[in-house]
């Protein structure tokens, strides 16, 4: 199945009929307002200025029935900008009154503001009305609200990547006191975020507390904190370290007290990402085609819970070209005449969903055999790139996924080997 993108386009523009009042709303976090036009793009009634709360969107509604009633027309669509989460209340609340509500491309809304009167200038009318404009001319996504499942998903793995960035903040934190108090550690053991290092930074984090202890001490204050301890020979070891160790000895108070706020933190974002992945886990056994995606091997719950997250159904889309373009994975070109431009990804999508149909894609590579004979097929045969055949890797992903959850059927390695090794 081919999937043009003209063809959308084509389809967006002709939903939009003389019946249509077509408005468009510029998002803040207390007053939005709107703008009115027909399908020609002539504009219809004042503006109007609402709050955020009921009684604005009670008002909003009067008010696009008064121009339908002026107008004779027999139904409204409305767009706006997802302007951070403030617009996400009103698509809601339109949503369940019926109204067709879409969304446009904050980028597209700033390079069409000189359309009407050919200024740079910028307000939040003339911004209501360029929204406006976009949407009768085609140029809008429909909001389609996903079950809870997919909801979930999506504040799971967004909290995840917060939590991550506090967990790897606290960890280069941990290794900059180490370096600057006790660089010897190192030596000891390699990983300053293993459960060896962590636990001698609990017990007796500085060289001086060392120097004065004896290697049973040591570990005897590990068995309090671990079930397999390091070992005599590394309590030694780190004693005799202690005692030439060229570590800061000033400050130390405050530098325990660092430490101990640094652990706290480093301990509190490792048991906050175990409950979040363990609750994606129970979230993905609840979507009927998920389990036939983990089927395919290299894929991970947790890339799997980053794509649906940001996604939602992949079921809802018409082809694998469609996901590629919402995550901004569709190839853009600048040529003219005889000039021809690089081709590049446009990156005009999701940059989440982008990071993990790539994370998702280099797993395969190493660990699917279907994916990684591809891989070398491109390379060694076709002569292409590395990257160039991961992120023609990408779209083939892309497809598989819509495929496995459009048609509910497992994954099968034969179609995704290429023609070459079948014939062979």
């Amino acid at each position: 199945m081919k999937y043009k993108m003209q063809d959308k386009q084509n389809q967006l523009i002709e939903r939009i009929s003389d019946q249509h009042l077509v408005v468009g709303v510029d998002i803040a976090q207390q007053f939005h307002v709107a703008r009115a036009v027909n399908y020609r793009g002539i504009v219809i009634g004042d503006p109007l200025t609402f709050e955020n709360d009921e009684i604005g969107f009670d008002k909003f509604q009067v008010w696009m029935n008064e121009l339908k009633d002026l107008k004779d027309y027999r139904t409204e669509i409305v767009g706006m900008e997802p302007t951070g989460h403030y617009w996400l209340n009103l698509s809601k609340w339109l949503y369940d009154q019926r109204i067709d509500v879409v969304t446009v491309n904050p980028h597209h809304v700033k390079k069409n503001k000189e359309n009407r009167d050919n200024t740079q200038s910028k307000s939040d009318k003339k911004d209501a009305l360029v929204i406006a404009d976009m949407v009768k001319n085609g140029y809008y996504s429909f909001i389609h609200p996903t079950s809870e499942a997919f909801e979930k998903l999506r504040v799971l793995m967004s909290n995840r990547d917060f939590i991550v960035k506090r967990l790897v903040s606290s960890i280069n934190q941990i290794n900059r006191w180490v370096d600057i108090i006790f660089p010897e550690l190192r030596q000891v053991f390699k990983d300053v975020k293993g459960k060896g290092a962590i636990a001698t930074l609990r017990l007796f984090p500085t060289p001086v507390e060392l120097r004065s202890m004896e290697a049973q001490d040591i570990v005897k204050g590990w068995k309090t904190l671990m079930i397999r301890q390091p070992g005599f020979k590394k309590a030694q070891t780190l004693i005799q370290l202690a005692k030439s160790s060229v570590g800061n000895t000033q400050a130390l108070d405050a530098y325990k007290l660092h430490l101990e706020q640094l652990l706290e933190e480093f301990d509190l974002a490792t048991t906050q990402l175990e409950k979040v992945e363990e609750e994606t886990t129970d979230v993905l056994g609840k979507i009927t085609f998920t389990n036939k995606i983990l089927g395919i091997k290299g894929i991970t719950e947790i890339t799997l819970g980053g794509i649906l997250g940001e996604a939602g159904d992949l079921s809802k889309f018409a082809h694998g070209n469609s996901l590629l373009r919402h995550a901004g994975m569709n190839l853009a070109e600048a040529s003219s005449g005889k000039w021809k431009g690089q081709i590049v990804i446009s990156k005009r999508g999701r940059s989440r969903l982008r990071r993990y149909l790539f994370l998702a894609t280099m797993s395969l590579v190493a660990n699917n055999p279907e994916f990684k004979a591809l891989h070398a097929h491109n390379v060694k045969v076709k002569k292409m790139k590395k990257m160039k055949s991961i992120m023609k890797l990408i779209g083939k992903l892309a497809r598989i996924l819509v495929g496995i959850a459009r048609n509910n059927e497992p994954y099968c390695p034969e179609k995704v080997q290429p023609l070459t090794l079948l014939a062979a």
